[in-house]
């Protein structure tokens, strides 16, 4: 799957978003090595903390089927009533969660907006000096 194809899952995704708060809905599309393609939208909370991003929706949804190898993540996201036209970054939490399931030599982030990719880069570029499931195994 190219990576357009991905952001257009991922702009799909962001329709079921659940934000009554703050309208920002996201969407992202998680593909698998195998070509499998896990969609989530981020649910947001009253409370706040149990509010979770639509990348980790998309990673949850993939682990709790079986799945563990990774390719890449296409991310999008806007005032819910709105096209999105500029980037929506992964926050600090959601790039943890890539650290702990992907290569972060290997696995793609593709931020896009309503025209497509706009940016697509490696994990580790991400986030340089990531702190994964490697840092603990060093023996």
């Amino acid at each position: 799957m190219d990576e357009q194809e991905l952001v257009r899952r991922a702009l799909e995704a962001r329709h079921h978003a659940y934000v009554p708060y703050s309208h920002w809905a996201v969407g992202a599309a998680l593909l698998t090595k195998d070509g499998t393609v896990y969609e989530g939208c981020n649910i947001e909370n009253a409370a706040y903390t149990p509010t979770n991003c639509a990348e980790r929706t998309a990673f949850f949804k993939a682990v709790s089927e079986g799945e563990r190898a990774f390719a890449a993540i296409a991310i999008v996201g806007a005032y819910e009533k709105e096209e999105p036209e500029q980037i929506c970054a992964p926050c600090g939490v959601c790039r943890q969660v890539m650290m702990e399931f992907c290569d972060p030599k290997t696995f793609r982030v593709i931020l896009g907006t309503k025209d497509g990719v706009k940016v697509s880069q490696t994990l580790e570029e991400l986030l340089p000096y990531g702190f994964g499931p490697d840092t603990l195994n060093k023996n």
